[in-house]
Formats: structure tokens, C-alpha cells, sequence
């Protein structure tokens, strides 16, 4: 997007003070000033109606326009008033020394904003100052979220023997709100196919993707890939990813809408989220950087060995602290259902599938959380 005029649109004082002709104040200084006639005042949001000659001055305020002939504003410490018509001048200015030139901050033509941009609070402003009251943006995304299991109740419920509470729900609403999506939690489906059904299909009816936690291995009560395999319009791209945490994800679309199987354990399902929901809902947004390259990241040290399997991405969560001028990353090991694993990790390091591991003293990159 272009603006479609120069801001600003007229010459304005960037200083209180007096209008001049910049001439007027060469050689000016406290022991030989220079004396110059106030013929007026220009009061703000009007267009002066006095024009300047050599040897007067009008008074102006920051955001003034400029009378025509006038080319410089002397800021209003650096005169004196001698009588009701009169000042003197202590202090020479250079030509358009405090002022503003039409199109000086934002030329006519000039692209203020690229398709793919987040609009931050000062694009708003900029889009606003060259009169742009109305643009066209990506809609949010909406995601529709179901938290399957038996053993699932909800975080209001008291825990009783043999139920946990759902974590995935609440942490999967949690990334689309930081990613400006809307969330849709459909609620805690039993392991049933048939009111799962009904639940991806309310989902697909009115949400952009549908996110399914747990169910996504291959077990007895895994059963989240033979129901999406039970419509239709399916097409699945993949039931397993050579990745750890989150091996048993499910990639399929219905009707052309995404349909993602996490896995149930806390820390696999939050892995996954970062790795290809996080993306997804930047895709949905129209953001150019889909991959977030500009994420924040930083290099530290590995405070002892990693192992890793050959032949998946191994992705570590790690905790830093700093020693000296450096940063050293602690892994956090753990089992995929430890919630600890996430709360105490300030980011994580990616173990390629070519490496079988890192070593203690080794320079990683880190992606903070």
C-alpha cells in the first residue's frame, strides 16, 4: 500500500517560536542581535493569512503552518521581546531549521505497508496520518480444538483416582490467542467414534482447522485416525513423523480444511503445536515469515551430552541461565506425559536427524518459548 499524499501536506513548525526568514538571523547573537517586526500571529488548523517579508516575524507554534515567505522558525528561547511589536534574535538558524517540508516525513508514492505485514499500533498511525481510514486485512483464523480420552475432566473438576485433568485444550486456546486466531474448544469427547464424528464435523462446519488431542497413536482407544478416515472427502498425509517428541501426529485434510491428531502427553502435543500448528495459524493470517525466521533465538552451551537417535529430529527442551558473558543450556529430560518438562524450559534445541546427538561444551542454537 502507497500513500496517497505527502505527509506532512504543508510546511509546519516543529518548534514554538517565530516565523522568519532564515536571513534574517545570520550573524544574530546575544551581544549584536537581530531585531525583527511582529506582524501577527498563526493560530493552529488555519492557513496564515499574512505573507512575510524581510525583516518580520510571526509568531508560531509546534505544528504551525508556515507563512509564506517564511523558511526557518526561531525557537522561542532564543528571543527577547523588546515591545508589543518587536523581538530580538540571539541565535542564527539555517534555512528550514525547525520545520517540517511538505513530504518530508512520508513522500507521495512512498509504500507505507507490504501485503503480509502485521499491522503494529504505528502502522495504524502512519495509515491514519495520510488519510487510509479502511483497509483489507486476513481474517483470524478460527480453530476449533477437541480434547479426547475417558480420563479426561475438565480443570474445574475435583481429581478423583484414575482422571486427569485437560492440559492440551487450554494450552492449544493458549497458542492461538498468542497468535491472534480465535479459538474454538469443543470440549472433552469420550472415546467414542461416533460423538467424535460429530464433533470434527461441527468443527469443520465452522472453523478453519480442526485440532484433535490424543487418540493419534495406534492403540485400542486410539481412535482419532479411523474416524477422520471415515469421511468422505478425506486425504491423509501422514500417520507418523520422524520426530521426538510427537512421533504419532496425523497430518490430513477434510474438504480441503486442515485436520491435525496430536498427541495426548503434554510435552509431545506442545512440541508439535510449535513445530506446525505455530506455522499453520501464520499461514491463515497471511503473515509473509510463516516460519517466524525472525523468532528470537540465541546461541549457548550445552551443560552436558544429548543422545539421539539417528534418522528423526530430536527436539530438547532446554532451561538457560548465564555464567559470565555466556549462556548455558540445561536439557530437561523427561518423560513425554511430565508437564515439569515445559514449565521449568525456557526454549529448545533441534538434534537433526543426520546427528546422533550433541556434546557437552557444544555451541547450540536456541528457540525460546
Amino acid at each position: 500500500m502507497h500513500s496517497p499524499e505527502d505527509m506532512p501536506s504543508f510546511p509546519r513548525a516543529t518548534m514554538d517560536g517565530y516565523a522568519v526568514n532564515a536571513k534574517d538571523t545570520f550573524g544574530a547573537s546575544e551581544t549584536i542581535p537581530s531585531f525583527l517586526s511582529v506582524i501577527g500571529e498563526v493560530r493552529m488548523g488555519e492557513v496564515p493569512e499574512v505573507e512575510i517579508r524581510r525583516g518580520e516575524a510571526v509568531k508560531i507554534s509546534t505544528g504551525g503552518m508556515l507563512p509564506s515567505g517564511a523558511n526557518g522558525v526561531v525557537m522561542i528561547e532564543y528571543t527577547h521581546t523588546v515591545d508589543s511589536d518587536t523581538i530580538e534574535i540571539i541565535r542564527p538558524i539555517s534555512p528550514y531549521e525547525n520545520v517540517i517540508r511538505p513530504g518530508e516525513d512520508i513522500k507521495k508514492g512512498k509504500r507505507i505497508i507490504k501485503k503480509g505485514d502485521i499491522l503494529r499500533p504505528q502502522d495504524v498511525a502512519v495509515l491514519s496520518g495520510v488519510g487510509i481510514s479502511e483497509i483489507e486485512v486476513y481474517r483470524r483464523p478460527k480453530i476449533s480444538i477437541i480434547s479426547t480420552g475417558d480420563e479426561l475432566i475438565s480443570p474445574k473438576q475435583q481429581i478423583v483416582p484414575g482422571k486427569i485433568r485437560d492440559i492440551n485444550g487450554y494450552t492449544l486456546q493458549g497458542l492461538c490467542i498468542q497468535e491472534r486466531a480465535i479459538p474454538n474448544y469443543l470440549g472433552i469427547c469420550k472415546d467414542n467414534p461416533e460423538e467424535l464424528k460429530n464433533m470434527i464435523e461441527r468443527g469443520l462446519e465452522s472453523s478453519d482447522s480442526v485440532w484433535i488431542s490424543g487418540g493419534s497413536s495406534i492403540g485400542v482407544r486410539d481412535i482419532t485416525l479411523k474416524v477422520i478416515r471415515s469421511f468422505k472427502d478425506t486425504e491423509i498425509l501422514t500417520h507418523g513423523i520422524s520426530i521426538s517428541p510427537g512421533k504419532p501426529t496425523i497430518l490430513a485434510k477434510i474438504g480441503g480444511i486442515p485436520v491435525f491428531g496430536l498427541p495426548g502427553h503434554p510435552a509431545s502435543s506442545m512440541m508439535v503445536a510449535e513445530i506446525f500448528l505455530r506455522p499453520l495459524l501464520r499461514k491463515l493470517r497471511g503473515v509473509k515469515d510463516i516460519r517466524d525466521t525472525k523468532k528470537q533465538r540465541i546461541r549457548a552451551q550445552l551443560s552436558r551430552n544429548i543422545e539421539s537417535s539417528s534418522g528423526r529430529d530430536d527436539f530438547i527442551r532446554v532451561h538457560l541461565r548465564r555464567e559470565g558473558d555466556r549462556w548455558i543450556a540445561d536439557p530437561i529430560f523427561g518423560k513425554s506425559a511430565f508437564i515439569s518438562t515445559l514449565i521449568y524450559a525456557d526454549g529448545y534445541v533441534c538434534i537433526p536427524k543426520n546427528r546422533e546427538g550433541a556434546y557437552e561444551g557444544e555451541e547450540v542454537e536456541v528457540f525460546l518459548f
